[in-house]
């Protein structure tokens, strides 16, 4: 495709397309789906916090016919389609690629070997013995012990020598008791040929970078720093890297309207952007079909390039849990309404167990959107609402009482599926 700019309208009915949420939930109800997800974007960031649902089951949920969290279990715990690694952040990528993201256990292993793993050796050994002798272990399986200054804040010393065994690659996750990690020897866990390949350092680092662009589908050279930690040691390498991917023809470059510089978009997907194009030029929805509502995760790939969000769908995000309290605009675990391929609002869910409830603690439009205006705004989001209960397993779902909400909710609650 020749380098001509695109416009803004064709940059985010590319994005939604490429995300596969056009529409929303749209892949089938079954396992296979979750790896038709990663397949496309390469990596789900995983976070512990589990509010409306852990960050990489959100992803997924968005876009999968009735997902269920166990299906993802599964990839991870009992076929290791799937494994977790430190990517972007701990991540799950596929087991396949394992030798391409060997890199990271080498890296941890050199950082820990001349300080954490001498400083405690014989805590290793014994830790290690004991999976050895007797199989997968829970770090509150071995007796309390002192707690020591581990990243940021002091952690038992059990759970941190685990850890860093973990992160170098000697151990793996063998499953997860609710988000607590049950470890085991690395040679357990994966197949012994993939344990032994070991591609060149620079095909790894491309490879990593790679899936930085597999990820949100419309990258550019710079952004927010966390988007590309650990892709390289420093801009330069990063920079040789992404010229080597564009020379390989793994990534294109396509000038998008509004930014100084290119963006880049996997090859393959190529055929995407066309087809983005064409539906904008039509006046077509996304994907030919009326359009969805999704609830974004807040670290959705989607999500990552904060910047691209503010140009392409004029929508201004910041995920606020790290925020004090007093601080936030929105609230603690708010997530972005696509509809369309428009950001139009936010929302709080929280999933509550014990009052078999599906919260809505609280919801925002954008400036300029109005829910009652589009006829087919409400049944789309009492969809979303219906599909993030049921994976909640819940029984009722509570909205907020402002005056200024109920003109809209009397109609989503009547439009509820079933």
């Amino acid at each position: 495709m020749p380098a001509i700019e695109i416009s803004a309208a064709v940059a985010r009915r590319f994005l939604v397309l490429r995300h596969l949420l056009a529409p929303p939930r749209s892949l089938p109800a079954e396992p296979e789906s979750v790896l038709r997800v990663v397949d496309r974007v390469g990596s789900l960031q995983f976070d512990p916090l589990e509010i409306a649902g852990r960050n990489h089951d959100l992803v997924l949920l968005a876009r999968i016919d009735g997902y269920r969290q166990d299906w993802t279990d599964r990839w991870l715990y009992r076929d290791r389609a799937l494994y977790e690694t430190y990517n972007k952040a701990l991540s799950i990528v596929p087991t396949a690629e394992l030798p391409w993201y060997r890199l990271t256990w080498e890296r941890s292993h050199a950082r820990h070997a001349g300080t954490t793993f001498d400083l405690h050796a014989p805590l290793v050994e014994e830790l290690l013995a004991r999976i050895r002798d007797t199989g997968p272990l829970l770090p509150r399986e071995v007796g309390p012990r002192k707690a020591i200054d581990w990243y940021w804040r002091p952690t038992n010393q059990v759970r941190a020598i685990l850890e860093a065994m973990a992160e170098a690659g000697i151990i793996g996750i063998s499953r997860r008791e609710g988000n607590l990690r049950v470890y085991d020897l690395a040679e357990r866990l994966f197949p012994a040929e993939l344990l032994a390949q070991r591609p060149p350092e620079a095909d790894q680092r491309r490879h990593r970078l790679l899936s930085r662009y597999r990820a949100v589908g419309l990258l550019g050279t710079g952004g927010q720093s966390e988007i590309f930690l650990g892709t390289a040691r420093n801009g330069a390498e990063r920079t040789g890297d992404r010229e080597a991917l564009t020379d390989a023809g793994e990534i294109v470059p396509v000038p998008v309207e509004g930014f100084k510089g290119v963006r880049f978009v996997v090859a393959a997907e190529l055929p995407i952007l066309e087809q983005a194009e064409r539906e904008v030029a039509a006046g077509t929805p996304p994907g030919g079909q009326d359009p969805g509502v999704a609830f974004l995760a807040p670290l959705d790939p989607l999500c990552w390039d904060r910047n691209l969000l503010r140009r392409v769908f004029d929508f201004d995000y910041v995920w606020e849990v790290y925020v004090p309290a007093a601080r936030r605009r929105w609230g603690y675990y708010v997530l972005p309404i696509l509809y369309g391929d428009r950001l139009v609002g936010r929302i709080e869910p929280r999933i509550e167990r014990r009052a078999d409830t599906l919260r809505v603690a609280g919801l925002w439009w954008e400036d300029g959107f109005d829910p009652l205006e589009d006829d087919r705004f409400a049944p789309a989001f009492a969809a979303a609402i219906a599909a993030h209960q049921a994976f909640g397993g819940v029984a009722r779902v509570a909205y907020p009482r402002a005056a200024r909400h109920r003109p809209f909710l009397t109609v989503a609650r009547s439009l509820r599926p079933g």
